[in-house]
């Protein structure tokens, strides 16, 4: 309730700047100015339900108004954004206006009003159809079908193919609907082994855990696996969500290691708690190797790529994340790498190779510009 509570002060603020911006920077005249004052007041409510919807709320009466807040989120980033530019761009012409002796001048005044305005209706058009196009994007999730190459591949597992799902966030904005949409598109694939990297949920178990049950119609014949992410544990304790997981059936990996054979060969599946766990759910990567034999090819999930780095400095072949989501946002694409080796795709890391996929759901708002949502079908091959 106390994120809550900051969320929506915070918002308040943002709404105030933006009653500035679209009202009182343009001159907006009645009725209208009161047409645009009441809609920023309604959405801010709306975007505090959306917050709370899954925690505070219970997403049965929450998640629909809800919906709407979070779409709202989407198109306020691009808002602030644009209109940000547009203030900058105006204290300059001011600035350059007054060093040549214009900024008194009424009819250079009622120019830069209306160059306002106009710029600013770019801005709220943009923002919409930005958001708009997102909200189209989010809901498509795609099969992306890649070609791993691996050196220590036994032969045994020469085209096994791996569904890799991570990032689902239901609960706030989406329910059971789009968990059971993204089970039927696994399942249609029919993979030897699904891998699950985390943030399935955005909310309490006893709020959101109804929308997970069609995980437990996952089928894959080498097993379904799976790896806490950092947001199983933002409103709820995350041991209790994994303790769900296994319920539906979810082998979960908590810095611990299984042991998979096919054809008379085997490799091992190791999975650890995220990078940013509380105690007692620290990330422990030895203990999660602790007893297997090194020769053996091994494969690691874990929610965030930079745990690759300790992951190639102890031998694993092949590390399988999510959490970035491909920025979602353009262009928070450019911000990721200052936190992660890898926004998306196929890299190496050391002697790991990583595949991170960017996820099928969405994190806050349902929207996704530049980086759509994707459930990642991984066929192992052996490198020559």
């Amino acid at each position: 309730m106390t994120r809550l509570l900051v969320f929506a002060v915070f918002l308040a603020l943002v709404t105030w700047w933006l009653h500035r911006r679209l009202v009182r920077a343009t001159g907006l005249r009645r009725p209208w100015s009161v047409v645009v004052d009441v809609t920023l007041v309604v959405l801010w409510v709306l975007a505090v339900i959306g917050v709370g919807s899954g925690e505070a709320f219970d997403p049965g009466w929450a998640r629909p108004p809800g919906w709407v807040g979070w779409v709202w989120l989407g198109a306020m980033f691009y808002l602030v954004l644009g209109l940000l530019l547009v203030a900058l761009v105006s204290l300059l012409t001011r600035l350059f206006a007054r060093q040549r002796g214009r900024g008194r001048d009424e009819q250079v005044d009622l120019s830069r009003r209306r160059g306002l305005r106009v710029a600013t209706a770019v801005v709220v058009v943009g923002a919409v159809g930005a958001a708009g196009y997102g909200v189209r994007e989010a809901a498509r999730p795609r099969i992306v079908r890649v070609r791993v190459p691996l050196r220590r591949l036994p032969a045994e597992f020469e085209g096994v193919r791996v569904a890799l799902v991570s990032d689902l966030h239901v609960g706030p904005a989406r329910g059971v609907d789009f968990t059971r949409r993204v089970v039927d598109l696994v399942n249609a694939e029919r993979p030897d082994l699904v891998a699950i990297a985390g943030d399935l949920v955005d909310g309490t178990v006893a709020k959101v855990a109804p929308d997970l049950q069609p995980l437990g119609d996952l089928e894959a014949p080498l097993g379904v696996f799976g790896v806490s992410g950092n947001h199983e544990f933002y409103a709820d304790d995350g041991g209790r969500w994994l303790d769900v997981w296994d319920r539906l059936g979810i082998r979960t990996l908590r810095n611990e290691h299984a042991t998979i054979t096919r054809g008379g060969a085997a490799i091992d599946i190791a999975g650890i708690h995220d990078y940013s766990s509380p105690a007692p759910y620290e990330p422990d990567l030895p203990a999660a190797l602790a007893g297997r034999d090194p020769s053996t090819f091994v494969v690691l999930l874990a929610h965030e790529p930079r745990q690759a780095l300790e992951a190639s400095d102890l031998g694993v072949d092949l590390q399988l994340s999510g959490h970035t989501h491909g920025g979602q946002m353009w262009p928070l694409n450019y911000l990721v790498p200052l936190q992660q080796p890898s926004v998306a795709g196929l890299d190496r890391i050391g002697n790991t190779v990583l595949y991170t996929t960017r996820g099928v759901g969405a994190w806050g708002p349902p929207v996704r510009v530049g980086a759509p949502p994707e459930i990642t079908i991984l066929e192992l091959v052996r490198a020559d």
